[in-house]
């Protein structure tokens, strides 16, 4: 069978489990709010198909391209919701908690939703890439990752059964704004699919930091350019000028998502007369707020020392490799460093310091947003090393 063949099966296994997890969240639901087993089995059965597709894609593409499907940003992000499918259920085998199935499913959708949006074509790895270690170290990461995830959703199950979001404080306020983000991913999956089937990319040339001429292709409108960027017929372009230190074709996209996510986010408010907090609120109705406590904990001891293989040793070991260096300050080390030393601090806080209940949620949702920030706005935005991913 030829490599297209193979990528066609693959893609196809893929789009089949995101439609299946999509349908899993209705029997999930009903299972929250009902006492009937039958929804309950019929979301886990269609998960766990769901998940075995998602395997079947990814042991089939890494058999088409030849080497591990984590090399890019789609192959990453789509292989970091797949673990995210997996974490859960792996959760759900331990605890046995629908719930949490009915918050992690939708977040591993806007993750497996959010990589779409990126390039799926093969490519050769570049030398830095051809390593037995982008496997080790990447696959690591993202597992790890995946699992330091569940305690995100867990802790706005937590967050959300124990606030009264009718109230207006400074914690009501933290948590309808992360799911104000949430929406924005949304938006930004959305405005890039209207964008890549319904407009014409835009070639843009620039000179660069080190003064040589670079071009860029836009496939969104360009409001962000770099300096003295213009069209290939030499018309001026964009609507804000940005140094050439950074992106400036990807941090439009990250603007284009907040533009289209607050839009979005208003039209939910507007329909539900309700935040999203008051909306979702009813849905942990029966939660055990202490064991959503237990299982942010519990996530986080599993993922840290997962994380610090992953993304600290097994990248030095591989940097060592590719670039003769343990560490160099690049971006994307110093941010995993920082995601290190903060769920250090999480275990520290809770072991040393008693932190439990709410100040856990918070602390599980701030490292969520730590690991989003490395994995995207550093990825796509910071120049660096690691901009290839």
């Amino acid at each position: 069978m030829n490599q297209e063949s193979l990528l066609s099966i693959s893609s196809n296994a893929l789009f089949i489990a995101f439609i299946l997890l999509l349908i899993a969240i209705v029997p999930l639901g009903l299972a929250v709010k009902s006492k009937r087993k039958m929804f309950g089995r019929l979301g886990l059965l269609l998960t766990s198909v769901a998940f075995a597709l998602q395997l079947v894609y990814f042991v089939v593409r890494w058999v088409a391209v030849d080497h591990a499907p984590v090399s890019n940003m789609y192959e990453f992000m789509t292989f970091f919701g797949i673990m995210l499918t997996g974490s859960y259920l792996i959760i759900h085998f331990l605890y046995k908690q629908l719930v949490v199935g009915l918050f992690t499913i939708p977040v591993s959708l806007i993750i497996l939703g959010y990589g779409s949006v990126f390039a799926k074509e093969v490519s050769p790895l570049v030398p830095s890439l051809q390593s037995h270690w982008l496997t080790i170290h990447v696959m690591t990461v993202a597992f790890s990752s995946a699992i330091l995830s569940v305690s995100f959703a867990t802790g706005l199950i937590y967050l959300l059964r124990t606030l009264d979001v009718s109230k207006k404080s400074i914690s009501t306020y933290s948590l309808e704004f992360v799911l104000y983000c949430l929406v924005v991913v949304i938006g930004f999956i959305g405005v890039s699919t209207v964008f890549s089937v319904a407009a014409e990319e835009v070639q843009v040339q620039f000179d660069n930091s080190q003064g040589q001429q670079e071009k860029a292709t836009y496939s969104m409108m360009p409001l962000i350019v770099n300096k003295g960027a213009v069209t290939k017929n030499g018309e001026g372009i964009g609507i804000v000028e940005i140094t050439n230190k950074i992106d400036a074709k990807k941090l439009n996209s990250i603007v284009w998502a907040f533009i289209v996510g607050t839009i979005l986010y208003g039209v939910i408010r507007l329909i539900t007369r309700k935040s999203i907090s008051a909306v979702l609120k009813p849905w942990t109705s029966r939660v055990q707020p202490q064991l959503m406590d237990e299982i942010s904990y519990r996530a986080v001891v599993i993922g840290f020392p997962l994380f610090a293989l992953g993304g600290l040793l097994f990248a030095m070991i591989w940097a060592q490799i590719a670039w003769s260096r343990y560490w160099g300050w690049d971006p994307k080390e110093v941010w995993a460093l920082i995601t290190f030393l903060f769920y250090a601090a999480f275990l520290h806080f809770r072991l040393s310091k008693g932190w439990e209940g709410e100040k856990t949620a918070w602390l599980a949702i701030i490292g969520f947003g730590i690991i989003v920030f490395n994995q995207v706005f550093v990825n796509l935005v910071i120049a660096g090393l690691h901009s290839y991913a």
